[in-house]
C-alpha cells in the first residue's frame, strides 16, 4: 500500500513540474520566435510592394506638378519619366527632357483627342497620365506617333523629323519635315488679315493661334495695328513658291530667303508672316522700323513667339533677316531665346 502511494506521489509530482513548465512565459517566447521568425526562403517569397502601396522604401509614382519640355533637367523629369515608364514606355530615367522623352510626350497626347500633341508636358497631359496611373492603365506605345531610330535624309540632305508634331521642332536646311506632315489641329486665328478669302495660309496650330490672338490683342490695346499675312502652307505649297523663286532669281540666290519643300516653318503651322498698314501690308525688313515692328520685337516673347531670322544671325540661320516671320516655341524657350539673344539652332543645338 505504501509502495502505491509513493509511486502515485511520484507521478503527481512529474505531472506538476511538466505543467508549469509548459505555462512558462519563458517558453512563450522562444517558441513565438521559433515559429515567428521569418526563414531566407519565406522572406525570398514573400510579395514585393508596389510603388504605389505605401512602401517607404520606394518613391511613389506620381505625376509632377510643373510644366516641363525639352531640355529641362530636373528631379520633375525624372518623375515624369518615372510615371510614363510605369504606364509602358521604356524610356531612359537620366532626368533629362531629351527627344525619347518628347517622343513618348507626344506618342501620349496622339493617342487622346482632347490633349494638344506638341510634346510639352502641360496641366491636360498631366490630367490624363494622372488617370491611367490610377487605374494602373498601360499605354501601347507608339500607337499615336511610331518609334524610329532611323535617319532618313532629303534629296538634299535634310535630316528629316521624326516628330514633326514637337512644339520645339527645329526646321531649317538641315532638318526638314515629312512631305507627309499636315497638322491635324489647324484652326483659323480670330485676327486681322489684309484679305478676305478663306485661304490656307490663315491657318495655324491650335496652339500657336491662341498665342497669336492674346498678342494681337494686346498690341490693338497699345494702339497699333497688326495684320498677319500668312501662316501654313502645305507641303505642295511651298514646292511651288520654291520652284517660282528658283526660276526668278537662281537656286542659290532664292535658297537665301526661300525654303525648300519640307524645309519651312510655314508647314509646321507655328510660324505666321505679320505686317501693318505702314509698309502697306507687305513683308519687308522695313517693318521691324515701325511701331508694331518694334513693339513685337520687345513683347512677342511675352506671348510665346521669336523672331526667327533676327538681325546678324544670317551666318547660324541661313536666311537674312525677318522681321516679320514669327515663330511659336512657347513662352519659356521664347523668353530665354530672346533674352540671350540667341537663335532657335542655338538654343537647342548649343549649351
Amino acid at each position: 500500500m505504501m509502495f502505491i502511494k509513493r509511486i502515485t506521489a511520484m507521478v503527481l509530482s512529474i505531472f506538476f513540474m511538466l505543467f508549469i513548465s509548459a505555462c512558462s512565459p519563458y517558453m512563450d517566447i522562444n517558441e513565438n520566435e521559433e515559429n515567428h521568425e521569418p526563414n531566407e526562403q519565406e522572406a525570398t517569397d514573400s510579395p514585393e510592394k508596389t510603388p504605389n502601396s505605401g512602401n517607404n522604401s520606394q518613391p511613389e509614382i506620381t505625376a509632377p506638378e510643373t510644366e516641363l519640355q525639352k531640355k529641362d533637367q530636373s528631379e520633375e523629369v525624372e518623375m515624369l519619366q518615372h510615371a510614363f515608364h510605369q504606364i509602358g514606355y521604356d524610356i531612359t530615367i537620366n532626368g533629362i527632357y531629351d527627344e525619347l522623352t518628347t517622343w513618348a510626350v507626344t506618342d501620349f497626347q496622339l493617342q487622346h483627342e482632347d490633349l494638344m500633341a506638341i510634346g510639352i508636358y502641360d496641366e491636360e497631359t498631366k490630367a490624363v497620365l494622372e488617370q491611367y496611373i490610377e487605374d494602373n492603365e498601360m499605354v501601347e506605345p507608339g500607337l499615336g506617333l511610331p518609334f524610329t531610330e532611323e535617319t532618313v535624309s532629303t534629296n538634299s540632305g535634310a535630316d528629316i523629323l521624326a516628330n514633326p508634331y514637337d512644339q520645339l521642332a527645329l526646321i531649317n536646311k538641315e532638318y526638314a519635315l515629312p512631305d507627309n506632315y499636315e497638322p491635324e489641329d489647324l484652326v483659323i486665328p480670330n485676327v486681322q488679315f489684309p484679305f478676305t478669302d478663306e485661304l490656307p495660309k490663315k491657318q495655324m496650330r491650335e496652339v500657336a493661334a491662341i498665342a497669336l490672338e492674346e498678342m494681337f490683342q494686346a498690341a490693338d490695346e497699345a494702339g497699333l495695328e497688326l495684320y498677319a499675312q500668312s501662316g501654313y502652307r502645305s507641303f505642295d505649297r511651298q514646292e511651288a513658291i520654291f520652284a517660282a523663286n528658283v526660276s526668278a532669281n537662281g537656286e542659290e540666290e532664292a535658297n537665301k530667303f526661300s525654303a525648300r519643300p519640307g524645309e519651312s516653318e510655314h508647314q509646321s503651322g507655328l510660324s505666321m508672316d505679320i505686317t501693318s498698314p505702314e509698309v502697306r501690308f507687305k513683308l519687308v525688313v522695313e517693318f521691324g522700323e515701325t511701331d508694331e515692328g518694334q513693339w513685337i520685337l520687345e513683347n512677342a516673347a511675352d506671348y510665346g513667339f521669336i523672331i526667327r531670322y533676327p538681325e546678324g544671325k544670317e551666318d547660324i540661320t541661313k536666311y537674312q533677316y525677318e522681321p516679320w516671320h514669327l515663330r511659336y516655341v512657347g513662352e519659356k524657350a521664347a523668353k530665354e531665346i530672346t533674352e540671350n539673344d540667341i537663335t532657335l539652332e542655338e538654343y537647342l543645338l548649343y549649351e
